[in-house]
């Protein structure tokens, strides 16, 4: 059966204090719940997080790897090295990545296979663009990112993954996605992969929602059936919102 998530994407924001201030708020409030909560600080309190969540049911999630076991790649971050800290889940292939930095399919299949070798989890983040959704190739692309990265493993991989459908035209565009859209992809996936792999890997499968979710939209989008939650960016730097939203998906 699948689970509910809702994971927090910090991205390059909060010093070690906010960080330390909003985890707090965090482990005062969130208390039992259904959902599976995730939050990704910044590489240099990856350690911090951990420790502070040591005895709380909130998971502390990277949001990269570099596609090499090890070497000389300044400014990079290993597996090996995540696992050392506590860390055993990664974010692979969110949008920014593949915009600002240029990470193509061919690399972020190398991060993958790396990451699944090193028995890191995975959240894989893929969606189309403005251009592709006004030109109506949105199925198109979704379904090219896929076939070029996840849907190359084997059976047994999917256990360890989840994916996080980003539709990148209505993050910070203007643009809004409604809850309608966000289910039209992802029961799209979901019945791409039952038809590629199996009825229960389809049905086992987290697929998660990253447009732009507040505590205004959550429960609309939330409630959509092949939906399972959100990867969360702006709102959950906000731990009102953020839990807000967490309640959203009980």
């Amino acid at each position: 059966m699948r689970k509910k998530i809702v994971a927090g994407n910090w991205k390059m924001n909060n010093s070690l204090n906010e960080t330390i201030n909003l985890i707090n708020d965090l482990k005062q409030n969130v208390g039992r719940t259904d959902v599976k909560v995730m939050i990704s600080p910044s590489f240099p309190f990856l350690k911090t997080a951990v420790d502070q969540l040591k005895d709380v049911n909130i998971e502390v999630v990277a949001q990269n790897i570099n596609d090499n076991k090890s070497g000389a790649y300044t400014g990079e971050v290993s597996t090996d090295m995540l696992k050392s800290v506590g860390v055993y889940t990664t974010l692979i292939g969110h949008s920014e990545r593949r915009a600002y930095y240029h990470e193509n399919d061919e690399l972020l299949l190398k991060k993958i296979n790396l990451a699944l070798e090193s028995n890191l989890n995975i959240i894989f983040c893929f969606g189309e663009e403005l251009k592709d959704r006004k030109s109506n190739s949105h199925f198109d692309i979704v379904k090219s990112q896929l076939d070029n990265t996840v849907m190359k493993l084997d059976a047994k991989s999917w256990q360890k993954i989840v994916l996080a459908y980003e539709p990148v035209w209505a993050i910070g565009t203007g643009e809004t996605a409604s809850a309608d859209q966000a289910q039209e992809i992802h029961e799209f996936v979901r019945n791409y992969i039952l038809e590629k792999f199996s009825h229960k890997i389809a049905n086992d499968l987290s697929i998660i929602y990253g447009g732009s979710v507040k505590p205004s939209n959550a429960v609309e989008i939330f409630n959509k059936k092949d939906v399972d939650g959100g990867l969360i960016g702006g709102a959950a730097l906000n731990s009102n919102d953020f839990i807000q939203i967490i309640k959203a998906n009980n």
